[in-house]
């Protein structure tokens, strides 16, 4: 069962990046008004814009993977009948 749910769990994994940056774009644009949330070397932002960028950035990816990895398992769950580990 292992080899069956490596893949499915990476193409979950992709799947959940792609959540995770839509996402992540619409609740900086609704916070900040911009459409990109600033780099951390970024000259033009201030520390603190960064700072919660970084904040709202790590916050939506753990709540997506998550969220997603959840999902994945218990769909393979539910498929096979078995956990990821038997």
């Amino acid at each position: 069962m292992k080899l069956l749910y490596r893949p499915l769990s990476m193409l979950i994994s992709v799947l959940g990046g792609l959540v995770f940056a839509a996402v992540f774009r619409r609740v900086w644009r609704a916070v900040s008004g911009d459409e990109e949330a600033p780099e951390a070397t970024s000259p033009e932002h201030s520390t603190r814009e960064v700072l919660v960028a970084a904040l709202l950035q790590g916050a939506i990816f753990g709540v997506v993977k998550a969220g997603v990895d959840r999902a994945g398992a218990k769909g393979f769950r539910k498929l096979t009948g078995k956990l990821d580990d038997d």
